[in-house]
């Protein structure tokens, strides 16, 4: 009997927990460092307690790539084919380290296939990929297929967000800090989407309601009918801003089913406390 297709993704993907008891994912970890301070996202640190670091540290917590030899750890498992999900390679080094990971293991495993995957996203994105790619090794789907299904599943992927603060776009350099203070002054919030493989603001709102019903609009005008779709959304340390737009989206919206997810340290290093993400497949 062909034996299943193990899934491994990295640190920086977030998970609703119905994903991860449907999947169980293999992880490879991602260091995230305040100073001196350094832990492994979501294994040594929580959400609670990363958000409340950064809160209170002056610069950017900084995040590093995951080892060529942590991903050689996660290719030791019985299953000969291995399906590895990374974080956008516009972004981060770690797909690169996934291939060279890859490339180092297979010379002593060579009946082993492993296909890493740049996802071209992010967080709650690539857990939705993840979610769609084990549905189809449930349908007993090959691997060449599941490949074909993965270009498919970028193209027609939508992921957008709302930022409640533009505090660590501040600190990260990415925003002017005069500007980006008046903004916040005003209460604008920033509208973003992730195309390409990269964060791209693509609009702003003035308060928080607002720019989350700016974010749904966006959602709803770039996906078309949603009766077959589903909805992963995640929040950055606010759950219930999450059920809230959980319960909007269920009023309104068709769809086959909505998940909420926890955004992690890696991406929240980028959206700060109080985003929303939208993530539409």
């Amino acid at each position: 009997m062909r034996k299943k297709i193990k899934i491994i993704t990295d640190g920086s993907c977030d998970f609703p927990k119905e994903v991860i008891e449907r999947v169980n994912p293999g992880v490879v970890g991602i260091n995230v460092s305040f100073g001196e301070e350094s832990y492994i996202g979501g294994v040594e640190i929580d959400e609670e307690t990363f958000y409340s670091k950064m809160k209170e540290y002056k610069e950017l917590p900084k995040t590093s790539s995951p080892s060529p030899d942590r991903f050689i750890e996660s290719y030791k498992c019985e299953e000969e084919e291995l399906l590895v999900f990374t974080l956008t390679s516009k972004l981060s080094g770690t797909y690169s380290n996934a291939v060279l990971a890859k490339t180092m293991y297979l010379e002593e495993h060579p009946q082993k296939r492993i296909e890493v995957i740049d996802s071209e996203s992010g967080s709650i994105g690539v857990a939705l990929m993840i979610l769609k790619c084990n549905e189809l090794i449930e349908q007993g789907k090959t691997m060449d297929e599941i490949l074909e299904q993965i270009k498919e599943f970028k193209k027609e992927m939508v992921l957008f967000g709302a930022l409640d603060t533009l505090e660590n776009a501040i600190k990260g350099g990415r925003v002017n800090p005069i500007a980006g203070k008046l903004m916040n002054a005003l209460n604008f919030k920033v509208i973003i989407k992730i195309e390409d493989g990269l964060v791209k603001p693509i609009d702003k709102a003035r308060g928080g309601s607002n720019s989350l019903k700016k974010a749904l609009e966006y959602v709803q005008n770039n996906v078309g009918d949603t009766k077959d779709k589903t909805i992963i959304i995640g929040n950055a340390n606010c759950y219930d801003k999450a059920l809230k737009i959980k319960q909007f989206i269920e009023t309104n919206i068709a769809c086959k089913e909505i998940l909420i997810a926890p955004i992690g340290p890696i991406m929240g290093t980028f959206t700060a406390e109080g985003a929303i993400l939208l993530s539409v497949l």
